[in-house]
């Protein structure tokens, strides 16, 4: 199995740290350095790397005057909490960047907002929801004498048996 680990250069990675746990409804906890933090799913899997802006040599984490933050990425998450996601977020922006929407290209429902260092993020319903159960046809005919009874169901001839003096 292979992941990927994606890496956003931040201005403050605590900041970013519990905004990024607040749009994922999970415990605020610190990150595991000042210039470094990984936002981790349920499972121990990567949702996403912050990084302190210039803290390492890494060529395009120097610094956010080089391009602005974001410029070529959109960080789209998949979450299965989608309307409660929705709320979070709206307590976390003044306004979000595209109001809730089916996407047509997943069908399924979505989101976006900016970051606190300005990066574009989509919140994807996981799945699209169900459309309304139909009930089921409620007449079922238990036995043969009972289809051949119900309405427009065939009448079916009477079989004679030949009688020696039709032979």
């Amino acid at each position: 199995m292979k992941r990927t680990w994606t890496i956003i250069g931040v201005s403050d990675v605590r900041a970013s740290f519990k905004w990024y746990q607040a749009i994922f409804s999970q415990p605020e906890t610190p990150p595991g350095h000042d210039y470094f933090g990984q936002i981790l799913d349920t499972d121990g899997t990567v949702l996403l790397c912050l990084h302190q802006w210039g803290a390492h040599e890494h060529p395009s984490l120097m610094s956010p005057d080089e391009a602005p933050p974001g410029n070529g990425l959109l960080l789209f998450f998949r979450v299965d909490d989608f309307d409660m996601a929705l709320k979070r977020a709206r307590a976390l922006v003044a306004r979000l960047g595209e109001e809730p929407h089916v996407n047509p290209n997943t069908r399924t429902r979505e989101f976006s907002l900016r970051d606190p260092d300005g990066y574009y993020v989509t919140i994807n319903a996981l799945s699209a929801p169900r459309p309304a159960k139909r009930r089921p046809n409620t007449y079922q005919a238990s036995s043969s004498q009972e289809r051949r009874s119900s309405p427009g169901a065939r009448r079916q001839k009477p079989k004679h048996r030949k009688l020696k003096r039709d032979r």
